[in-house]
């Protein structure tokens, strides 16, 4: 019986560890057809506008056409990957189903509503 606990405890161990998602995005599933006011938008809030404001860094992402224009020359697509540079936010990278959702929002010509 006590070997059975510890197997039970092992698996379940493992399980826990196994499991990467750390937010409800990455497990939610994909979002086929983003738009700012609904997607994009309240990522820019939570993870940008805290710098990225008026009076802050540049460039401003407070509304859509700023981050319609920071994303059409290239520069919030590529800091969101790193390609280009540093990674953004500073503070660590978005989860990977978050920068799809924004790189679909791109490549489907930046619906905002």
């Amino acid at each position: 019986m006590k070997n059975i606990k510890i197997v039970l405890i092992a698996i379940s161990g493992m399980f826990l560890i196994s499991c990467e998602s750390t937010t409800v995005q990455d497990i939610s599933g994909v979002v086929t057809n983003p738009t700012y006011n609904a997607n994009v938008k309240p990522v820019m809030i939570s993870k940008c506008t805290g710098c990225h404001s008026v009076g802050g860094q540049s460039p401003s992402l407070t509304t859509y056409s700023q981050v319609k224009a920071s994303s059409q020359n290239g520069d919030l697509l590529c800091r969101l990957d790193a390609s280009c540079g540093n990674i953004m936010p500073q503070s660590g990278p978005l989860p990977q189903a978050t920068i799809n959702m924004i790189n679909t929002w791109a490549n489907n010509n930046f619906p905002e509503n």
